[in-house]
Parts: structure tokens; sequence; C-alpha cells
């Protein structure tokens, strides 16, 4: 099992951190206490699908926090499990303003004599100075916006799959209705439809045969390579921005023939970008 330890200053990114790693892949365990993360860990590994990574978050708002997470990783060291810590830090004068924008007190700020948010970071910072100074990774949040942030967290732990954004194709008839989950929609109903010849009727899009017939249309393949340039694209800003799921759909009238050749063939194309990870939906495939 990877076990990556993720703590830090409240306020420094550590709800961001823990958003990123799910969509990663990594089981996250939030707000647990520090008793409970070997027995976490036992569990992980002992269920009948182990958890392969696995990602505590400890902060103080854990009523059980002594700040002491040395020992916890003591006793993790007897266990089969490769483990990281990864903080998250941030400038005093940052985490202020940080507090006063979302218009909430520090989870320290009334233990000390002033009650001052100064006085709960500073006191935060002086409880986990040892587990700071045993980080594999300290990433110093002040200048980073949450876009930055991800970025730094993919690069440090997201495998070649985690990187690859999800694209669902999915054909569809018109006839229907519009898919309301999409991100796009493009029109092959410019084809010629082979409803019309009595051989293809019956058939479906997945047959060679009426995928011949219609990938073999004038504009059939001009429209595929054009769709799959703007799909590129589009991917890559959404790569840029940390959106890592695109679904797709293809038209045609009934969503039999014509959208379901022309999503098997877009698929393929975009297969042989590495760096997407492709499925392929006919939603009205057998409607009729």
């Amino acid at each position: 099992m990877d076990f990556l330890l993720v703590t830090g200053l409240s306020g420094a990114g550590l709800q961001t951190a823990a958003k990123v790693l799910e969509d990663l892949g990594w089981y996250v365990a939030d707000n647990l206490p520090p008793e409970l993360v070997a027995r976490m860990v036992d569990l992980g590994i002992e269920s009948d699908s182990p958890i392969e990574r696995l990602a505590v978050v400890i902060d103080v708002r854990s009523r059980l926090f002594t700040g002491d997470l040395v020992s916890v990783l003591d006793v993790l060291g007897s266990k089969p499990v490769h483990v990281r810590v990864l903080y998250l830090d941030a400038d005093d004068a940052v985490l202020v303003r940080r507090f006063e924008q979302v218009r909430r007190s520090h989870p320290l700020q009334y233990d000390g004599i002033d009650g001052t948010l100064s006085e709960g970071i500073a006191a935060e910072r002086a409880q986990l100075a040892p587990i700071k100074a045993t980080a594999d990774l300290v990433i110093d949040t002040s200048s980073l916006s949450a876009q930055q942030l991800r970025h730094r967290l993919e690069d440090a732990f997201a495998t070649d799959i985690d990187h690859a954004v999800q694209v669902t194709v999915q054909s569809f008839g018109f006839k229907y209705g519009l898919p309301i989950d999409v991100d796009g929609v493009c029109d092959v109903r410019f084809l010629p439809n082979p409803h019309w010849i009595p051989e293809l009727r019956p058939l479906t899009g997945q047959s060679s045969a009426v995928s011949e017939y219609v990938l073999a249309q004038p504009g059939a393949q001009d429209f595929l390579d054009t769709y799959r340039h703007v799909l590129e694209l589009t991917v890559a800003g959404y790569r840029r921005e940390g959106k890592r799921y695109m679904t797709i759909a293809v038209g045609c009238t009934g969503g039999k023939h014509r959208s379901v050749a022309m999503t098997e063939a877009l698929a393929q194309r975009l297969r042989d970008d590495r760096g997407l990870a492709v499925r392929v939906v006919h939603r009205d495939v057998g409607r009729e």
C-alpha cells in the first residue's frame, strides 16, 4: 500500500489537496484521529479489495490531535506500506487573509491568551513543527492558486493512468432527446441515412457493412479529422484547468446507424492519444 499522510496549517489548502487526491484515485480519509490511522491501514490491507493508495488528512480539527504525528509514522514503519508525508505551508499574512475572506475562526484561535487569529496560527505552527521536519514534500501555497496546487500535486502523486483524461463518446438519436450530461454535441445527420437501404436497415452502425457505408460518404472522413482536432484543443484546455472528464455526444435521427458508426470511428481516432482513456456508449441502439 502507498500511504500518504497529508497535514499542514489550517488554511494552507488541505481540503483542496484531499479533493485532488480523490480525483487521482486515492482513497482519502479526512479528519481522522491519529489514534485510528494504524487501524485504518490494517483494514485497507486486510479487506477483500485491498486499498492500494490511502491518503489520510490529519490536522488540528481533530479533538484528539496533539501534534505528535511522528509516533504515528513509527507505528506504520512495521507495516507493509510505503509511507510518505505531504505538508502544506503558507505565510502568516496569507493565512490571516484567507481566514478573513471565509469569515471563519482558526481552530486554535481561542485556546490562547488573546484569542487572536495570529495566536492560533502560531500555536498550530509550533505543534506541527516536528512533522514538518520529517515531511517528504513541503508545498508553500502562499502564492499558489487552487489550480496551481492541483498541478503540483498531480506532478508528485499521479500515475500515467491518473494523468489521462477520461473521454466518453456517446451515440444517440435526436428523436429520443438530447443527452443532458454531455460537454459537446455533434450532428451527423448530414450523412445519407442507411435506414433507407433495405439490406442495411436491420443492422446497426457497429456492423462492418453499415460502418463502411457511412464512412465512405462525402465529408465523413473530413468531419472526423476536423472534430478530432477540435477535441485535441479542448482536452488540452481541460488538462490546464484540471478537468479530467469529458463526454461527447454524436447524434443522428434514431441513434442506430450513422451516429453509432461515427462514434466508433471517432473513438478509435481518440485512442491514438495515449493521454486519453476512451470509452464508447450507444444510448439508443435497440430502442426502436
